[in-house]
């Protein structure tokens, strides 16, 4: 019999979803052994390439953190702020600070989320009434269907396995 306390379940799940996930890959396995040439690649099947799809997913996984731990914090411009531009093409040391930042931005949200004082579903003071199981849910179901979009990519483009 599971005597876990209900909340500590959900947290547990939560990690699980924004980290990986049960039914899908990482970021991380999404993005392996790929070039800097392969990164730019576009499909006419799809509107971004897996840079722009990286970087937004950056710049929102950042975004939703700054929400939920800064009072101060103003998001970017939707949605110029959000995306770059399809002509970008990024330096290795670009690409490696954005696939780093998103994994340390995911894991300051997870110690937002772990944090013992965390309320789940309280209403975050200076939001229009989200709470931080919402923020969790949009980190974890943004970054799927954003991962999911680089592997339609990588497949269309003949580059996934």
């Amino acid at each position: 019999m599971n005597t876990a306390h209900p909340t500590s379940i959900l947290i547990r799940e939560l990690t699980d979803l924004i980290r990986k996930g049960h039914a899908h890959v990482s970021l991380e396995e999404a993005v392996a052994g790929m070039t800097l040439e392969q990164i730019v690649l576009t499909s006419a099947d799809l509107p971004y390439n897996t840079w722009q799809l990286v970087e937004h997913l950056r710049i929102a996984q950042w975004d939703i953190l700054e929400f939920c731990t800064n009072p101060l914090h103003k998001s970017p411009e939707w949605p110029s702020g959000y995306w770059v531009a399809a002509s970008d093409r990024p330096d290795e040391q670009q690409w490696h600070n954005s696939l780093w930042q998103i994994k340390a931005d995911r894991e300051s949200f997870l110690q937002v989320l772990h944090a013992p004082d965390t309320e789940l579903y309280q209403p975050i003071t200076h939001g229009t009434g989200q709470n931080i199981l919402r923020e969790a849910l949009l980190i974890g179901d943004h970054n799927a269907y954003h991962i999911g979009q680089i592997i339609i990519l990588r497949r269309l483009l003949g580059i996934w396995e």
